[in-house]
């Protein structure tokens, strides 16, 4: 029995220093990984920070040889334009396509007899007096009950008094 006892205490001394040894070089591992990751990112950010001054600096010399033949405010007005139009094609690039359906996809739908899945953006009405066509919220497919509580605050609830939880 001496010696059963004997060689659990070595098991368990076993398992406790390859449980150490696992610990620490996960630890080293990780401390290597975010050491690269915090370089990654400060080169990111230093490039980031680069390319600002860069479009800032083409922002400029457009404005300035459109002031060369057009008054100082109309160049600054037309540059400005210009980055607007520019940082909303930007972002319209920046969303992710996957959510747009392609027209192959919509097809494919018709022709299975489905609606197109829901895109997350609004449906246009038809144009206004500007000329423009402005976002309608959609319409619930049942009308709310008469009889459904409201959505507002309850009786009793003042928004000046704190809230306690217990």
């Amino acid at each position: 029995m001496d010696r059963l006892e004997h060689l659990e205490h070595l098991d368990r001394h076993l398992v406790d220093e390859l449980a150490q040894v696992a610990r620490e070089t996960v630890r080293e591992e990780l401390r290597e990984q975010t050491r690269k990751q915090r370089r990654k990112a400060v080169l990111y950010a230093a490039s980031g920070a680069v390319a600002l001054y860069a479009g800032a600096a083409v922002a400029l010399a457009v404005g300035l040889a459109l002031a060369i033949g057009l008054p100082d405010w109309a160049a600054a007005l037309i540059t400005a334009a210009i980055l607007g139009v520019l940082a909303y094609v930007l972002r319209g690039a920046a969303r992710p396509s996957s959510h747009r359906p392609t027209d192959a996809r919509e097809a494919e739908l018709a022709a299975a007899g489905q609606q197109p899945e829901a895109t997350g953006t609004m449906p246009l009405a038809p144009p206004g007096p500007g000329g423009a066509a402005m976002q309608v919220p959609p319409m619930p497919p049942v009308a709310p009950q008469a009889g459904a509580p409201a959505a507002g605050p309850r009786p009793g609830d003042d928004p000046e008094q704190p809230h306690h939880r217990a």
